[in-house]
């Protein structure tokens, strides 16, 4: 009866949202009351779990979505992602254009979200187009399958760091084994796929009057190891902070110190220091328009933040309300990988809403009860709920509409495209998970 609940309180967030398109925050919250009322709880204990979850929820994560749409700002607005494409591409040359495109987007996206990566580096897709003469979807969409894949597989991105706080798993551990999947993923679908000509007869072209692109002169770009380093800077801190833990011993105090400033949200308010000198300050931008501009940049992910926080509401409501031991009675049974159930709980609600968000955040709070007693990595639980979220964007989904806008075609081959290549990701990012399964 509890997970026929539970069952109904989805339901209704599906009605909300898809049906009378209210808010996914004001969608969620009413949501979590509902449920938590029907399961009995009182309601004192009903509003005082929404509260833990809420603050459960955000606690780090809060920093790591504030720091990183900062970092990502920085690089927008001093041309730093805007070097780091033209120098792949004089690297590589015209004809490996999607090569240079595809490894430019993975590179931006690994700090910024798919939304503002996607704003960022459209304009330099349609420069190369107007220059070289390819076809727009050949050059772009390797663009947005790089971002698609940062955005959904790897933290800090709001996604997988939100799960990676509710399964308890390393944010470092789920980054570097998330590369291990995110990487051939990208690559089989941002090169192959992007190159069939079920993606060539889309007709798209550049809207007019939709996108102002923004020339840049050389001497007012940073260099390109200067950008390079912006953007990578945490990464590096995280990733050895990664191997600190594998290899120094953690009594030593040069270990606690790799520790915390490989810790996310610190690794990225170093980010943000170093990038506001480097490539503000340092390059003649005045330190009261650099903070202005990374106080405006926060504004963006409010609503994101919101959501999760929401999300975590829900979550810890399900959690109280004692649903766990529901869930393995009834999972005990089923000879099912709990990386599968994963997936197809978090593929199920995503198709239904449209928001990868609301998907991980629904998905990990059902399947939470099974991560400690299942025997499976947390990171790599994090991974497949993460695959699952970014399966079938379609009409639903923001960012199917931006995909549509901006490559100016219409519906129909706006879900041909982009809905077949978010399946195809998330199903690839299953397939990887399984086999890292047998080693981690």
């Amino acid at each position: 009866m509890a997970l026929v609940t539970v069952a109904f309180g989805v339901l209704i967030l599906l009605v909300l949202m898809m049906g009378l398109k209210i808010d996914g925050f004001i969608s969620l919250i009413l949501v979590s009351l509902i449920v938590g009322l029907m399961l009995g709880m009182p309601l004192e204990k009903v509003t005082a779990s929404m509260y833990n979850g809420i603050g459960g929820q955000l606690k780090s994560l809060i920093l790591i979505l504030a720091f990183g749409a900062m970092l990502g700002k920085l690089l927008s607005d001093s041309g730093a992602a805007h070097r780091i494409a033209m120098t792949l591409i004089n690297k590589f040359g015209k004809k490996n254009v999607q090569w240079a495109m595809l490894l430019t987007a993975l590179i931006v996206g690994i700090t910024m979200f798919f939304e503002a990566g996607f704003i960022v580096l459209i304009p330099i897709v349609f420069t190369i187009v107007a220059e070289i003469g390819m076809p727009l979807m050949y050059v772009g969409l390797p663009v947005v399958i790089g971002l698609s894949t940062t955005h959904s597989f790897l933290p800090p991105h709001p996604g997988p760091a939100a799960v990676v706080v509710t399964y308890g798993a390393s944010m470092g551990r789920t980054l570097l084994i998330g590369l291990i999947i995110a990487i051939p993923a990208a690559l089989i679908v941002g090169i192959w796929y992007s190159r069939t000509k079920w993606v060539l007869n889309t007709n798209a072209s550049m809207p007019e009057g939709l996108v102002s692109i923004k020339s840049f002169k050389d001497e007012e770009l940073p260099s390109f190891a200067n950008s390079l380093f912006a953007a990578l800077v945490p990464v590096i801190l995280i990733a050895l902070a990664t191997f600190g833990e594998l290899f120094i011993d953690q009594k030593l105090f040069a270990a606690k110190v790799i520790n915390f400033i490989g810790d996310a949200p610190i690794a990225l308010l170093i980010s943000v220091l170093i990038a506001s000198y480097t490539l503000g300050v340092a390059r003649g931008r005045k330190l009261e328009e650099v903070m202005k501009s990374l106080g405006g940049s926060v504004k963006a992910v409010a609503m994101i933040i919101c959501v999760i926080g929401a999300g975590g509401a829900f979550k810890q409501v399900i959690v109280d309300a004692g649903i766990s031991n529901a869930v393995n009675q009834l999972t005990s049974g089923l000879n099912i990988s709990p990386i599968i159930l994963a997936w197809l709980i978090a593929a199920a609600v995503r198709t239904a809403v449209g928001s990868a968000t609301v998907a991980i955040t629904t998905a990990s709070g059902i399947i939470l009860p099974m991560v400690a007693t299942s025997g499976v990595s947390p990171e790599l639980m994090v991974l497949a709920t993460s695959c699952g979220s970014i399966f079938a964007s379609h009409v639903n989904d923001p960012g199917f509409w931006m995909f549509k806008e901006y490559f100016n075609i219409p519906v129909g081959q706006a879900i041909k495209v982009r809905t077949t290549y978010t399946c195809i990701l998330s199903i690839i990012g299953l397939i990887g998970v399984l086999i890292l399964s047998n080693f981690f």
